[in-house]
């Protein structure tokens, strides 16, 4: 039995508007986030959503709890839903660490992950689903390596191919089916 997943990314953060990359630091959601927090509750509470899933990370948590915290649909963390993790470069500016990402696709960033291991994480995370979720509507919050993860699983374009790509920032979202 297939998986409806809707996927949105953490809204807007101070990083974001910085042009930090945050990777596995907490960051904090920027004003315009929240509104855009906000904003995700109102398009997504009445969307047959039945769980909403996000990364542990702050400004994932933050744009859940903002977006569903007082809905009585269960917003559940889990940490295999994080960005990949840059290691040294967390926190550097984003368009150093955007430059050479494909080095890093099956090599680990200094002290973190390969995007191969961010991939294979939120795969496994993917992988649990049906468990409990089958044949029902759910929410991911998550960030650029949840993203590439549901695309992969989706399409089964390799991890560099995915990386390469330009990712464009969609205010409504993604929709998948898995399973």
């Amino acid at each position: 039995m297939s998986i409806e997943i809707v996927y949105e990314t953490h809204a807007l953060s101070e990083d974001n508007e910085r042009g930090i990359a945050t990777g596995w630091l907490p960051g904090r959601l920027s004003a315009q986030g929240r509104a855009n927090a906000a904003d995700m509750g109102r398009r997504r509470r009445d969307d047959g959503i039945v769980a909403v899933f996000t990364s542990d990370l702050r400004r994932a948590a933050e744009t859940a709890q903002i977006a569903f915290g007082d809905s009585g649909i269960p917003v559940l963390h889990d940490w295999r839903l994080r960005e990949c993790d840059f290691g040294a470069r967390n926190g550097s500016p984003a368009v150093d660490v955007k430059l050479d990402r494909l080095e890093y696709c099956d090599r680990p960033y200094p002290g973190g992950e390969s995007h191969s291991q961010a991939l294979a994480r939120v795969a496994g995370f993917l992988a649990d689903l049906p468990s409990r979720w089958a044949g029902q509507r759910v929410m991911l919050i998550g960030h650029l390596a949840t993203y590439r993860a549901l695309e992969q699983a989706t399409t089964g374009r390799t991890v560099r191919d995915l990386v390469a790509d330009e990712f464009e920032w969609r205010p409504e979202g993604w929709e998948y089916r898995l399973g």
